[in-house]
């Protein structure tokens, strides 16, 4: 004999918690896939005028010796738990002091440092000596020593950037101190961009580790340089003039999972709009311009951070009279690397959304 409905409902609940309590899983009682990515990750904003006085605040506070490592302010996307950027990237401020020192440590997750403001100091990677100036990229790859000091007389301030939601989501967070505050400076001054860093060229007796990038520090002046000389002869209608950081020994993305692109956004230029299955946080390094994110208007001038969720339309604007540049981390390389990376053109209203409200975070 058939079940009344209200029967068949109450026996299937009694199942369902039966099931649960055996620690199983009743997949029909809920969707399982979606007809396309539905992220956690929201656009958002985060304004210079907001961060600096909290980080100066903290340079009075806090100070980065053993225990606390590191004194860093980090970009927490509302969207997603863990207080980290995207779903798997995790943006900081960090501010070093004269003559402080951010003792040596190592660990699995991989990390970028790119220079915002100040002079003097120095981040070491595996024994270089990297001194860093505004604009510069300093690759810190998964597991490598590395420490920051302070040889100059300013506040020196720099974006981090590592995949530390990435590697906790696969469980392998892995972390060791070196025994000294400070590790042995053992390599000649800029000795990974006098081997890599002509472009093309490289020593012919180098074997190159296949886990260890060969070129660590990128200076700002031969990347400026880079991007002007692509502005005068070609430029992406999405990104405008956009170059990508790249590891010289393979010609891929510097590091494994994260990409470092840097990107000149032309006065009077307002790109189209596309979205990837990859996330991102800018950094807007200089000028100012907006960015239309799911038809949501962001302001963004020096200083300023906004992130980019996967599967976002977004485009950029400068209706300046001076250049402005957007440094970005990305975690394309790990969705490539998967064969989930995707990319869409928006096709309606000459590839511009419609600007349906702006953010006033």
């Amino acid at each position: 004999m058939a079940l009344s409905s209200a029967t068949a409902a109450d026996a299937l609940q009694e199942f369902v918690g039966a099931v649960e309590r055996a620690h199983l899983d009743a997949p029909w009682a809920g969707p399982v896939m979606s007809h396309e990515p539905k992220p956690r990750v929201i656009p958002f904003r985060w304004r210079w005028a907001d961060i600096e006085p909290l980080l100066m605040r903290a340079g009075e506070l806090v100070t980065p010796d053993r225990g606390v490592e590191r004194r860093i302010l980090r970009l927490a996307n509302p969207g997603v738990p863990g207080k980290t950027s995207t779903h798997t990237l995790s943006t900081a401020v960090q501010l070093l002091l004269p003559g402080e020192c951010a003792p040596a440590h190592r660990h699995s997750p991989t990390a970028i440092r790119f220079i915002m403001q100040g002079n003097g100091a120095y981040t070491t990677v595996e024994g270089e000596k990297c001194p860093m100036e505004p604009g510069d990229l300093v690759l810190t790859p998964s597991w490598t020593w590395h420490d920051h000091g302070s040889e100059g007389s300013v506040p020196m301030i720099w974006m981090d950037g590592l995949d530390i939601p990435l590697i906790r989501s696969l469980e392998t967070m892995f972390y060791e101190a070196f025994p000294d505050d400070r590790q042995p400076v053992s390599k000649a001054l800029g000795d990974s961009a006098r081997r890599y860093g002509a472009g093309g060229l490289k020593p012919t007796w180098a074997k190159s580790r296949s886990d260890l990038p060969p070129l660590v520090h990128y200076k700002w002046e031969q990347t400026h340089a880079a991007l002007r000389r692509l502005a005068e002869i070609d430029a992406s209608p999405f990104d405008d003039v956009a170059m990508e950081y790249t590891n010289p020994a393979t010609g891929g993305s510097a590091l494994r999972t994260i990409a470092c692109w840097i990107q000149l956004i032309r006065p009077g230029v307002h790109t189209q709009a596309h979205r990837q299955t990859s996330s991102a946080v800018y950094h807007a390094f200089a000028g100012e311009g907006f960015s239309v994110i799911e038809g949501q208007r962001f302001d963004w001038r020096q200083g300023d951070f906004f992130a980019v969720p996967p599967w976002a339309w977004h485009e950029h604007a400068n209706e300046g009279s001076g250049e402005a540049i957007l440094f970005s981390i990305q975690d394309t390389p790990v969705f490539e690397a998967l064969g989930l990376y995707r990319e869409e053109m928006y096709k309606e209203n000459v590839g511009h959304q419609p600007i349906t409200r702006v953010f006033e975070g």
